[in-house]
Protein backbone atom coordinates (compact mmCIF):
# COMPACT_ATOMS: atom_id res chain seq x y z
CA UNK A 1 0.00 0.00 0.00
CA UNK A 2 1.02 3.58 -0.67
CA UNK A 3 -0.01 6.88 0.86
CA UNK A 4 -0.40 9.77 -1.55
CA UNK A 5 -0.32 13.25 -0.04
CA UNK A 6 -1.16 16.21 -2.24
CA UNK A 7 -1.63 19.96 -2.03
CA UNK A 8 -3.34 21.89 -4.83
CA UNK A 9 -2.55 25.59 -5.14
CA UNK A 10 -3.72 28.23 -4.84
CA UNK A 11 -5.40 27.19 -1.62
CA UNK A 12 -7.38 29.66 0.48
CA UNK A 13 -8.11 28.48 4.02
CA UNK A 14 -11.79 27.66 4.40
CA UNK A 15 -12.54 28.28 0.70
CA UNK A 16 -11.03 25.60 -1.52
CA UNK A 17 -11.37 26.58 -5.17
CA UNK A 18 -12.93 24.41 -7.84
CA UNK A 19 -9.43 23.17 -8.81
CA UNK A 20 -9.01 21.71 -5.30
CA UNK A 21 -12.49 20.17 -5.28
CA UNK A 22 -11.97 18.74 -8.79
CA UNK A 23 -8.74 17.01 -7.71
CA UNK A 24 -10.44 15.44 -4.69
CA UNK A 25 -13.45 14.41 -6.80
CA UNK A 26 -11.16 12.77 -9.39
CA UNK A 27 -9.59 10.56 -6.72
CA UNK A 28 -12.93 9.71 -5.10
CA UNK A 29 -14.43 8.87 -8.52
CA UNK A 30 -11.82 6.08 -8.66
CA UNK A 31 -13.17 4.70 -5.36
CA UNK A 32 -10.63 6.11 -2.90
CA UNK A 33 -11.62 8.13 0.17
CA UNK A 34 -9.65 11.38 0.46
CA UNK A 35 -8.68 12.73 3.87
CA UNK A 36 -9.12 16.46 3.14
CA UNK A 37 -7.22 18.95 5.29
CA UNK A 38 -5.97 22.53 5.41
CA UNK A 39 -2.32 21.51 4.98
CA UNK A 40 -2.89 18.97 2.23
CA UNK A 41 -4.98 15.93 1.52
CA UNK A 42 -4.16 12.24 1.36
CA UNK A 43 -5.43 8.82 0.39
CA UNK A 44 -4.18 5.25 0.43
CA UNK A 45 -3.88 3.17 -2.71
CA UNK A 46 -2.39 -0.01 -4.13
CA UNK A 47 0.85 0.54 -6.04
CA UNK A 48 -0.59 -0.75 -9.32
CA UNK A 49 -3.27 1.99 -9.33
CA UNK A 50 -1.23 5.00 -8.25
CA UNK A 51 -0.15 6.18 -11.71
CA UNK A 52 -3.65 6.32 -13.16
CA UNK A 53 -5.23 7.92 -10.11
CA UNK A 54 -2.52 10.56 -9.67
CA UNK A 55 -2.78 11.25 -13.40
CA UNK A 56 -6.52 11.88 -13.02
CA UNK A 57 -5.85 14.08 -9.97
CA UNK A 58 -3.33 16.21 -11.91
CA UNK A 59 -5.54 16.49 -15.00
CA UNK A 60 -8.54 17.56 -12.91
CA UNK A 61 -6.57 20.10 -10.88
CA UNK A 62 -4.75 21.73 -13.80
CA UNK A 63 -7.84 21.50 -16.00
CA UNK A 64 -9.76 23.69 -13.55
CA UNK A 65 -7.15 26.34 -12.79
CA UNK A 66 -4.51 24.98 -10.40
CA UNK A 67 -1.22 26.88 -10.46
CA UNK A 68 0.74 24.06 -8.78
CA UNK A 69 0.14 20.58 -7.43
CA UNK A 70 2.51 19.05 -4.89
CA UNK A 71 2.37 15.25 -4.70
CA UNK A 72 4.27 12.96 -2.35
CA UNK A 73 3.97 9.18 -2.50
CA UNK A 74 5.16 7.07 0.43
CA UNK A 75 5.20 3.34 1.04
CA UNK A 76 3.26 2.25 4.08
CA UNK A 77 4.89 -0.25 6.37
CA UNK A 78 3.27 -2.66 8.78
CA UNK A 79 1.44 0.21 10.46
CA UNK A 80 -0.68 1.12 7.47
CA UNK A 81 -2.48 4.40 7.81
CA UNK A 82 0.09 6.10 10.04
CA UNK A 83 2.09 8.84 8.33
CA UNK A 84 5.81 9.00 9.10
CA UNK A 85 6.61 11.29 12.03
CA UNK A 86 10.19 12.04 10.99
CA UNK A 87 10.12 15.38 9.18
CA UNK A 88 6.53 16.14 10.18
CA UNK A 89 7.29 19.59 11.59
CA UNK A 90 9.29 20.55 8.50
CA UNK A 91 6.38 19.45 6.29
CA UNK A 92 3.92 21.45 8.39
CA UNK A 93 6.13 24.53 8.23
CA UNK A 94 6.40 24.10 4.45
CA UNK A 95 2.62 23.86 4.10
CA UNK A 96 2.14 27.00 6.23
CA UNK A 97 4.73 28.88 4.19
CA UNK A 98 2.92 27.96 0.98
CA UNK A 99 -0.42 28.87 2.54
CA UNK A 100 0.85 32.29 3.62
CA UNK A 101 2.94 32.84 0.49
CA UNK A 102 6.21 33.56 2.27
CA UNK A 103 8.95 32.07 4.37
CA UNK A 104 8.03 32.31 8.06
CA UNK A 105 11.01 34.53 8.82
CA UNK A 106 9.82 37.09 6.25
CA UNK A 107 6.32 37.49 7.68
CA UNK A 108 5.24 40.57 9.62
CA UNK A 109 4.06 40.20 13.22
CA UNK A 110 0.45 39.49 12.24
CA UNK A 111 1.60 36.89 9.70
CA UNK A 112 3.79 35.19 12.29
CA UNK A 113 0.85 35.03 14.69
CA UNK A 114 -1.29 33.48 11.94
CA UNK A 115 1.48 30.95 11.19
CA UNK A 116 1.59 29.93 14.86
CA UNK A 117 -2.20 29.57 14.87
CA UNK A 118 -2.13 27.34 11.77
CA UNK A 119 0.70 25.23 13.20
CA UNK A 120 -1.12 24.94 16.53
CA UNK A 121 -4.34 23.84 14.79
CA UNK A 122 -2.34 21.15 12.98
CA UNK A 123 -0.91 19.86 16.27
CA UNK A 124 2.66 20.93 15.54
CA UNK A 125 3.35 21.91 19.12
CA UNK A 126 2.77 18.40 20.39
CA UNK A 127 6.10 17.43 18.82
CA UNK A 128 9.28 17.52 20.90
CA UNK A 129 11.36 20.71 20.43
CA UNK A 130 8.72 22.18 18.14
CA UNK A 131 8.54 25.55 19.92
CA UNK A 132 12.30 26.00 19.52
CA UNK A 133 12.26 24.91 15.87
CA UNK A 134 9.27 27.12 15.01
CA UNK A 135 10.91 30.06 16.81
CA UNK A 136 14.04 29.53 14.68
CA UNK A 137 11.95 29.38 11.48
CA UNK A 138 10.07 32.55 12.46
CA UNK A 139 13.24 34.37 13.52
CA UNK A 140 11.83 35.10 16.99
CA UNK A 141 12.49 33.89 20.52
CA UNK A 142 10.82 30.90 22.17
CA UNK A 143 9.16 33.35 24.55
CA UNK A 144 7.50 35.08 21.59
CA UNK A 145 6.10 31.78 20.32
CA UNK A 146 4.82 30.97 23.82
CA UNK A 147 3.21 34.44 23.98
CA UNK A 148 1.48 33.85 20.62
CA UNK A 149 0.25 30.45 21.85
CA UNK A 150 -0.96 31.89 25.16
CA UNK A 151 -2.92 34.57 23.27
CA UNK A 152 -4.59 31.85 21.18
CA UNK A 153 -5.65 29.80 24.18
CA UNK A 154 -7.10 32.57 26.32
Amino acid sequence: MLRVEFLVEPFVEGRPGRHVVAAVDAVEARGHRVDFGPFGSSFEIDADEVGAVVGDLLAAAYGTGASAVHVQVMALGERAGLPPLRGALERLIGFVERELGSRLSELDREGKQRAVRLLDEAGAFTLRRSVEDVADALGVSRITVYNYLNALHR
